[in-house]
């Protein structure tokens, strides 16, 4: 949260900034109590990124824990013949910098303008043996985080160009529905490039597919990047290869 608002919303909230975040009730700081958010905030360094510039890079030295608090990013792998593998994606409230031997497992690029909190690896590490609760709930995602991987591989593997967008839009979707959102319409800004990076089409064969899903009465384009799923139904038969 920005000086401005903080200031806005009032002196304790400018003493104590996770109090006021907008995310955090969703993220893995919701489990604090208000009286324990300022060892928090005592740590908390609040960065931006705009579109398409690097957070984290794969290989790098892990030095920090990251929390999305606006904007969406992409989470990349690079494979051996230098293409890109777009993994998963990261929304507001979603947390990131997990390493494997001390080096970040995957890059993380800005999809949008992205907000994120910071946090120095050494010092979170230290507030969990602090409280416990934060490990739990940092479990929770990460078993979270598996199952999406599990659904992706299933996504890349058998189904259809079409199956495969309509099984994106559901995931989407009910993501939304599991953080206690609206199931639709669904905040969509990234490219169908990245999209298709995702499942594994070209840019092409991503748009058709959109497109031939639109012309069939399933979604509707709105503004400012969102989708409308007008049968969610049909989209998860359709995904399931129905």
């Amino acid at each position: 949260m920005n000086e401005n608002a903080a200031a806005a919303a009032g002196p304790t909230a400018a003493i104590n900034p996770c109090g006021a975040c907008p995310v955090r009730g969703l993220a893995v700081c919701g489990v604090l109590e208000p009286d324990e958010l300022h060892a928090l905030a005592e740590i908390v360094h609040e960065v931006q990124r705009v579109h398409r510039q690097s957070v984290i890079v794969e290989g790098d030295e892990a030095h920090n824990f990251f929390i999305v608090t606006g904007g969406v990013a992409s989470v990349e792998k690079l494979l051996a013949d230098g293409r890109r593998q777009v993994v998963g994606f990261l929304y507001p409230s979603d947390f990131f910098g997990l390493a494997i031997d001390g080096c970040y497992a995957y890059s993380v690029t800005a999809v949008t303008n992205l907000s994120l909190c910071r946090f120095e690896r050494q010092r979170y590490l230290a507030l969990i043996d602090r409280f416990p609760k934060l490990e739990h709930r940092l479990l929770g995602m990460a078993s979270n985080e598996l199952a999406a991987s599990q659904e992706q591989m299933l996504v890349l593997g058998r189904k259809t160009a079409r199956e495969k967008v309509a099984s994106f839009l559901s995931m989407l979707s009910e993501r939304s529905r599991r953080l206690g959102r609206p199931p639709s319409p669904v905040w969509i800004p990234m490219t169908r490039g990245d999209i298709g990076d995702y499942i594994g089409l070209t840019t092409e064969t991503t748009s058709r597919k959109f497109t031939q899903l639109r012309k069939e009465g399933l979604i509707a384009v709105l503004p400012d990047a969102m989708i409308e799923l007008l049968d969610p139904a049909e989209l998860k038969r359709i995904a399931d290869g129905g």
